[in-house]
């Protein structure tokens, strides 16, 4: 049995369409990612599951409940907001157990200990959040989420008001927490390297429909449209129009390597990042990426040959986006 279950979930805000009839599931102690560009519909897919919007039309079911309807709080859920929602006046640890205390759950401070424990905040449990790095908030807004013990969490954007690097360090540390507790998790986020590190499956969206749903790697590997060869990817597949082709031809940039023959182009850039050299070069009016290893032996305005081997090749039709190959 799946853990959420959306089915043909449409929501509407009067002619505007911010989801179109989307179906998707969640199995059991899974990571799942709702990935896409802003406006894409992945907030509000979160919003629909967590009871905070009703949808107009569809299904939607949490452990094979329908909860298309009920409230937030008869749904099993937790949730962690991209701001956090810390209540300023409250303590660490009155914040962590504010839920509890609500509901009246007893052993409150046994429940308080293993999670402060688990997730390094034993030393803060008297603090405000005020006195709290952003590492350490979010740490507190997590605990807040899995003290419950809902088997299943959903995050929107959690990590975005952090700096890249404890982005890293987060990311691995909400993975690894999700794995120890075996529960189902919904993340929102509009970084790809978030998906492709932490997911099970990912659901990519674009304008309030699914683009497709996979592994990581079946996504990266196997595109089934143009947007997403183009969104996965740092930098993204190289979509080329070959001799007035009537399909896009895919290459990712690490596939590419310059020698005697191939595709003429003219070097416009070369950005040396130290473990590789990322080369933009222009073929007629067409400007695609090349992934060198290393330091590329390239200078700006030269003239180039790129070539690839054919089983490196993705084709889309260029009118429907769709994969043709």
């Amino acid at each position: 049995m799946s853990a959420i279950e959306l089915e043909a979930v449409a929501k509407h805000w009067g002619e505007s369409r911010a989801l179109d009839g989307i179906t998707f599931s969640a199995e059991l102690g899974t990571f799942v990612v709702l990935l896409g560009p802003s406006g894409c519909g992945k907030s509000t897919t979160l919003r629909l599951i967590a009871g905070l919007d009703q949808p107009t039309s569809g299904t939607i079911r949490i452990a094979g409940r329908d909860v298309t309807r009920l409230p937030p709080a008869a749904r099993g859920i937790a949730m962690v907001f991209q701001s956090y929602a810390l209540f300023p006046h409250l303590s660490v640890a009155e914040n962590i157990v504010f839920g509890l205390k609500v509901r009246k759950v007893p052993d409150r401070d046994a429940k308080l200990k293993r999670v402060a424990d688990m997730l390094g905040l034993e030393k803060l449990l008297h603090r405000k959040p005020s006195q709290l790095s952003g590492g350490q908030q979010q740490r507190v807004a997590l605990g807040r989420a899995i003290i419950a013990e809902a088997p299943v969490c959903l995050m929107d954007e959690p990590l975005s008001n952090l700096d890249a690097q404890l982005r890293g360090e987060m990311r691995r540390e909400i993975r690894q927490l999700q794995q120890r507790l075996g529960i189902t998790m919904v993340y929102v986020t509009h970084d790809q390297t978030e998906a492709m590190t932490m997911a099970d499956r990912v659901v990519l969206l674009k304008d309030g429909r699914i683009e497709q749903v996979g592994s990581p790697e079946e996504l990266y590997e196997r595109p089934a449209t143009a947007f997403t060869a183009s969104f996965l990817g740092a930098p993204p597949m190289n979509l080329l129009r070959l001799n007035g082709a009537a399909t896009l031809t895919g290459v990712r940039p690490e596939d590419i390597r310059f020698g005697a023959a191939g595709l003429e182009a003219r070097v416009e850039s070369v950005e040396y990042l130290g473990a590789d050299t990322l080369v933009a070069a222009r073929a007629a009016e067409q400007v695609f990426l090349v992934r060198v290893a290393g330091r590329a032996e390239v200078r700006g305005g030269e003239t180039v040959h790129a070539a690839w081997d054919s089983q490196h090749e993705h084709h889309f039709d260029a009118n429907t986006g769709r994969r043709s190959t």
